[in-house]
């Protein structure tokens, strides 16, 4: 019976993906892709809700265009620019700096020039 006071579940650690099935959870992300899993989408989705309002429009226009066309490279390069703070990041996509060192990646401003359109 369920129990109504027991706490809400939260999603599965980062590395895990829970199986409906009772089987086994699978450990290695490197199985599946970006796009074929939705729980890794909604992370990045969840993960790129930022401090600023216009990043965060910024970045739900770009989900709306993009989010089923991207590559698990352009995810990586993703993953990398939502490590910068906010106004960092809002520096990039309003094209007042360009990416420097370790950001001056082709995947990077390959996913920043699909921001900075979005």
């Amino acid at each position: 019976m369920n129990n109504p006071h027991a706490p809400y579940r939260s999603l599965p650690p980062e590395g895990a993906v829970s199986t409906l099935g009772g089987g086994p959870a699978r450990t290695d992300m490197n199985e599946t892709s970006h796009q074929s899993d939705p729980l890794r989408r909604a992370r990045l989705r969840w993960r790129a809700r930022r401090g600023l309002l216009e990043n965060d429009l910024i970045f739900e226009r770009f989900f709306s265009r993009y989010e089923h066309d991207l590559s698990d490279a352009d995810v990586g390069a993703l993953t990398r620019l939502l490590e910068l703070s906010d106004n960092d990041l809002m520096d990039l996509l309003l094209v007042r700096k360009e990416p420097e060192g370790e950001l001056a990646d082709p995947d990077v401003i390959r996913v920043l020039e699909l921001l900075r359109n979005a």
